[in-house]
């Protein structure tokens, strides 16, 4: 999960923000951290709880220099009200990122579990006391605004900040004080709602109990280790047996999980709906700046097409000598050795080599973050760090952002640790080339460096591996291609039924769920699996629909189709391309997403886009069996 989303072309220098020196391309082991180093943030637990106190003494005190001045707004005033709020914002973005960094590596630490609750109430507590002005701002008129510019030239920096903000929402926008003041509430409960989420998910649903393997040896099925024994068990029994212990398992947690998403669900509809949206679908599309059409075309046309996923289906039955794929085979990886684990200094090394043709920003960047100490890289699920992986900005620092990882060895993790660094180039380059207010965007376009990155490392791995390396890294590739284009839009589908099933009834069980995500997988899986007849939980431990950033995963299914677009002009092109992506990466929010996409690619978000990804998925598979017959 991603919590939050600049070139310059002097962004980088020699010297990192942590202080050590970057004088050399070569990584050397003794001097690549593992664990990040947060002390910029703050250097003391004191110092943050400081902090907080301070930074809840703010929010009134903005109130009450402002609200006078809002009664009659100036251009001058309206300058001056965005800058306290920039900078408001920085120290409380700093103060968060801090607190939900740290919670990760433990979600049981009760200091932590404090301080994050405690910013979020200051959080809504800021929201309260900018209500007169978020009332005020989202209701002024278009002749409003040309006054308010035109007494003030330097408001004219913040022009697409204010549409994107508070123009755009002149229909959607509290209608009074006490409202707004409610709707903060809901936000409040909201977040209290996905921190326990995660905190279930990591101490309960994801830790199935103990199985026996084959060789007699007591396993423990947890989030991190479920996945390993898939990925590298080549015993179909070891598989099968961890396999059926979470599926059980999760269907069990089904009615408690049910329990708590219920009332999340009925809370994001009531949020939005206050705001005159039909749903948190509804509000979700208008932040993000797309259709309901646009995405109702990607879903018909990779559920038209997830035939084309049969052929690599058929492949991997094949190359694992199986009469029929079952679930537990579909991890496995497709090397002669699945058991074998990458270092993660080795797999550095690989990411780094795949940036050779990129700007050199890239390389300086990626620097940067491997030898500063920005990146958490082990999993320890046993003493309470979460499952997955992410990157937070540190755009209000001008600083590198940290990298949340449970790096494993897998050919899986060496992807998701290049997916992880390629939002760090992009909000480090944000950061340094924008305003702070600027330094954001939909989820769909911070999915796009991200998944260029995987891009990158899979060309570089199939043009430079060896026969056995290269099918395994492109089989794996083409197994994410089928996760983007029928997993991730199944998960929103989901999340829109369900939402509408907990708005109908004030109690929802894990049955009822578990067969809204049996049936719609069945719409988007394939049929040369055999699936179990009974219907799945998986739906239990996606951090995803827990997040208050609802609706979250289509968004990369749209960013992987760009990307693929984008990766098609990179390979004609490559300096033309770089000049243009590091224009786009750099710009942030100044311009819409769609037209930020016309202005620097030229590239449409319409069915032909979804297409135009589904054949790149079938070229990348005969490239597969082309590989696989080369002697």
């Amino acid at each position: 999960m991603e919590k939050s989303y600049e070139g310059s072309g002097n962004s980088t220098g020699s010297t990192n923000d942590s202080g050590n020196e970057c004088t050399s391309d070569a990584l050397d082991p003794g001097k690549v951290p593992t664990e990040w180093n947060d002390a910029y943030l703050f250097s003391t637990r004191e110092d943050a709880s400081k902090e907080l106190e301070r930074l809840k003494k703010g929010t009134q005190e903005i109130s009450e220099v402002f609200r006078p001045k809002f009664e009659k707004l100036s251009g001058p005033v309206m300058l001056e009200y965005l800058e306290n709020e920039k900078a408001y914002s920085k120290s409380l973005d700093v103060l968060y990122t801090y607190a939900y960094t740290q919670l990760s590596k433990n979600v049981n630490e009760s200091f932590l579990i404090s301080l994050l609750g405690s910013t979020q109430d200051l959080l809504t507590e800021y929201k309260k006391a900018q209500a007169f002005a978020t009332v005020k701002l989202t209701s002024l008129e278009k002749d409003e605004w040309d006054r308010l510019f035109s007494e003030e030239p330097g408001l004219e920096a913040y022009r697409a900040y204010l549409e994107a903000n508070y123009m755009r929402f002149i229909d959607h926008r509290p209608k009074d004080e006490s409202q707004a003041a409610h709707l903060a509430e809901l936000e409040n409960q909201r977040m209290k709602l996905e921190t326990e989420a995660l905190s279930e998910i990591t101490n309960t649903v994801t830790k199935a109990g103990e199985i026996t393997l084959e060789n007699g040896e007591k396993f423990s099925v947890n989030s991190q280790s479920y996945s390993t024994l898939l990925s590298t068990d080549t015993s179909r029994e070891n598989r099968k047996k961890c396999y059926d212990k979470r599926f059980y398992h999760l269907i069990e947690e089904s009615d408690s999980m049910a329990s708590l998403y219920s009332k999340k669900a009925q809370l994001d509809d009531l949020f939005a709906r206050e705001l005159n949206y039909t749903d948190f679908y509804d509000y979700s599309l208008y932040n993000f700046y797309l259709t309901h059409a646009q995405v109702d075309d990607m879903n018909t046309v990779f559920k038209q097409r997830k035939e084309v996923f049969e052929a690599y289906n058929d492949f991997r039955r094949k190359k694992l000598g199986l009469d029929t794929l079952k679930p537990y085979d579909l991890m496995l990886q497709l090397t002669d050795q699945p058991g074998k684990k990458y270092a993660y200094i080795d797999a550095l090394r690989e990411i780094q080599k795949s940036y050779s043709r990129m700007d050199p920003n890239f390389k300086e960047i990626f620097l940067k973050m491997a030898t500063g100490g920005f990146i958490d890289v082990y999993p320890d699920p046993e003493h309470g760090k979460q499952p997955g992986g992410y990157c937070t900005d540190s755009c209000a620092l001008k600083a590198p952002p940290l990298i949340f990882m449970n790096y494993d060895g897998l050919i899986r993790d060496q992807k998701t640790l290049t997916h992880e660094l390629g939002h760090a180039i992009n909000f480090y380059l944000m950061g340094n080339s924008v305003d702070y207010l600027y330094c954001t965007g939909t989820i769909y376009e911070m999915e796009i460096p991200s998944t260029f990155n995987e891009e990158l490392f899979v060309d570089y791995i199939v043009e430079n591996s060896d026969k056995d390396t290269a099918v395994a890294v492109l089989s794996q590739q083409i197994d994410d291609y089928q996760n983007f284009f029928t997993r991730q839009p199944l998960i929103t589908e989901f999340e829109y039924k369900a939402h509408r099933l907990c708005k109908e009834k004030e109690t929802v069980s894990g049955a009822e769920l578990n067969a809204i995500w049996t049936d719609l997988s069945k719409e988007y899986r394939s049929s040369s699996v055999e699936y179990y007849p009974e219907d799945s939980a998986e739906w239990t431990y996606i951090n995803h629909i827990y997040l208050t950033s609802n609706y979250y995963t289509f968004n990369y299914a749209v960013s992987k189709a760009i990307t693929l677009a984008l990766f098609k002009q990179y390979r004609e092109d490559q300096d033309a391309f770089n000049k243009k992506y590091i224009a786009y990466l750099s710009a942030g929010s100044t311009m819409p997403p769609e037209e930020k996409l016309k202005e620097y690619f030229g590239i449409k978000i319409d069915r032909q886009l979804f297409e135009d990804a589904m054949d790149v998925a079938e070229l990348r598979i005969r490239e597969l069996y082309k590989l696989a017959r080369e002697e």
